[in-house]
């Protein structure tokens, strides 16, 4: 009997079988339970779920008194950053009263934010320390932690469900997601909630970015709405966009209750990217888990070898769909250009670099362009992250062959047109040289064309 169920009558006991596993495992359910989201369900449970974040073993250490956090609140916050490999250059500052802390929230102190690759951070001077740290099956895990007791013993931090009120859903689709808002607020930060908000991904143009934040670093011509306020008149927006193009922001606040003055333009950026990319692979990740669990569900029903390689039209669907999805995000499809103007931290500008392999010739995807894009070779570093690598198997060799076919043009479709040919294979020869998943499926595929990179002997 074929696996599909498009030939059985909906009376047959396959077809009952099917319903009921679909239920089961794809979100699928009746009204009454539509409260409890998807990723709460089987097989993922995510706040049932031990993590395996970078902040939940650091976590532990605090409790139990094997790390102990200076007094003093930055101290404590430069100790966290530290231990957590989060460099303070990526701050960035933001005086939309929108997050858990909003009652601290003004434009003349603002909240920090600071990030790798797999862990965020927010601090109001004076409050919580907020921590996003990816698992990766699971997503972001929220956190919170307070700094401020003098006790040692009175520090604790805590796994914090109030977070996926907003990061649970309602702005991001059907995942636990990090992101990132640009709105109109008014002089004391509050936003203008009528006249729209909107959340910034590598597509928002430029001109509709960072209401609500403070830039530094950006000297073009090109209008964004960072560093200025609205106001209404007779429930009429007025915005006018700031003029000046500051390098600190002493002018706006106290800077030195901060870790820097700056609100970096390039960090920004990188964040706006890092965080479209994550919440990409969460949701991929998220979609492979309950396909293979509904997959295992039909193989036992039906007394048929189970598997994690997709056996059903169904599954093969949502494999597709995912792929091309994160390929979307991985090749930065659809974004927007950036304006001349952009220079950004030395320091930061420096110290991005690091962190990914290089090709024997230096070449690496960690390369800043600021010359209408961000990055020299349009792919996502992430692709090297833990979240990347712990994709469901059967999802990731998939996404990597798909991957090779775009970039050596097999791809049958104009979908990554915009990408140069020259471009395409200084990519994959990058990726040859320093991904092992890509070296060890592209160079035994067949049809695949030859690697131009040096030999690199990456394991």
């Amino acid at each position: 009997m074929p696996h599909s169920s498009s030939r059985l009558l909906p009376t047959s006991p396959r077809r009952l079988v099917l319903s009921t596993l679909l239920v089961a495992f794809t979100g699928a359910v009746p009204a009454t339970a539509q409260s409890l989201p998807d990723y709460e369900r089987y097989p993922l449970r995510y706040s049932a779920s031990a993590t395996q974040d970078r902040f939940a073993s650091l976590k532990e250490r605090i409790a139990n008194g094997s790390f102990v956090l200076p007094h003093e609140e930055k101290a404590a916050l430069r100790a966290l950053l530290a231990e957590l490999q989060v460099p303070e250059w990526t701050q960035v500052l933001v005086f939309s009263r929108t997050s858990l802390q909003r009652s601290r929230i003004r434009p003349e102190h603002p909240r920090a934010l600071y990030f790798s690759d797999s862990v965020y951070v927010g601090w109001v001077p004076g409050g919580l320390v907020e921590i996003a740290a990816i698992d990766p099956r699971l997503g972001p895990v929220f956190y919170t932690l307070d700094t401020r007791p003098t006790t040692a013993a009175a520090r604790r931090a805590r796994r914090d469900a109030d977070c996926l009120s907003c990061h649970g859903g309602d702005f991001v689709r059907d995942i636990p997601g990090v992101f990132a808002r640009s709105l109109f607020t008014d002089a004391s930060g509050d936003p203008l909630l009528r006249h729209g908000t909107m959340l910034v991904t590598d597509e928002t143009p430029f001109t509709e970015r960072w209401g609500g934040w403070y830039v530094t670093g950006y000297h073009g011509l090109e209008p964004h709405r960072g560093n200025a306020f609205a106001a209404e008149k007779a429930d009429r927006l007025v915005f006018t966009p700031h003029e000046a193009r500051p390098d600190e922001l002493s002018a706006f606040f106290r800077t030195q209750d901060y870790l820097r003055a700056t609100s970096d333009v390039v960090a920004l950026l990188l964040l706006e990217h890092q965080m479209t990319v994550n919440n990409a692979l969460t949701r991929a990740s998220h979609a492979a888990q309950r396909m293979i669990a509904y997959q295992h569900g039909l193989q036992a029903a039906f007394k048929e070898p189970i598997t994690d390689e997709p056996a059903y039209d169904s599954v093969r669907s949502v494999f597709a769909s995912t792929i091309e999805e994160v390929i979307d995000r991985l090749l930065f499809r659809g974004a927007a250009p950036l304006p001349a103007g952009i220079r950004g931290d030395p320091d930061l500008i420096r110290q991005f670099a690091q962190g990914v392999p290089p090709t024997p010739e230096g070449r690496s995807l960690k390369q800043l362009s600021l010359d209408g894009r961000l990055l020299q070779l349009r792919c996502s570093y992430l692709i090297y992250s833990d979240s990347f690598r712990s994709l469901p198997v059967s999802l990731r060799n998939r996404l990597i062959d798909r991957l090779g076919a775009v970039l050596e043009g097999r791809a049958g479709s104009d979908r990554y047109a915009y990408l140069p040919a020259g471009e395409r294979a200084a990519i994959r020869d990058v990726l040859l040289a320093t991904l092992p998943i890509a070296r060890e499926r592209w160079l035994n595929a067949p049809g695949s064309a030859p690697s131009t990179a040096a030999d690199s002997g990456a394991e």
